[in-house]
């Protein structure tokens, strides 16, 4: 991994989301082709239903994961949080939502990039057990987040 250090950025500067839409904490580690977030499952999230994430947490989590990827890259190129899209989910599949005061650990790995759409493979993890993984298509913007 690089000599960044990620976890002591505030991830506010890695994203374009605000609250109380943010679903990362902090990036834990990073190089061109790996990213790696946290993010606890607050009560007050408004993902949460029942005491549960439900899917579409789980999916802003992943997408705010590749975000942070791209704050990671901004900032070492001094560059502005640019705005991105999900272009497309792919064979999702959830084994079981997180519970509140569960620690989500979300692990990107870039599959392909092509001008400004990258292609990952994602893991979300509670501890070591995974509970969702996906495929997806990030279309990256050249419009500043505001």
């Amino acid at each position: 991994m690089m000599q960044l250090k990620v976890e002591e950025i505030p991830i506010l500067e890695l994203i374009p989301q605000r609250p109380p839409f943010v679903m990362v904490d902090r990036v834990t580690a990073f190089d061109m082709t790996t990213t790696v977030t946290e993010f606890l499952v607050r009560p007050d999230c408004i993902f949460v239903e029942d005491g549960l994430l439900i899917p579409g947490g789980v999916v802003e989590n992943i997408a705010q994961t590749c975000a942070a990827r791209m704050g990671c890259v901004n900032h070492i190129n001094q560059e502005n949080v640019k705005l991105g899209f999900i272009g497309a989910v792919r064979n999702m599949t959830f084994m079981r939502p997180a519970r509140v005061g569960e620690l989500l650990t979300t692990d990107i790995v870039v599959r392909e990039e092509v001008f400004r759409m990258t292609l990952v493979d994602a893991t979300v993890r509670v501890g070591d057990e995974v509970i969702a993984t996906t495929e997806m298509k990030i279309a990256l913007s050249e419009q500043d987040a505001q």
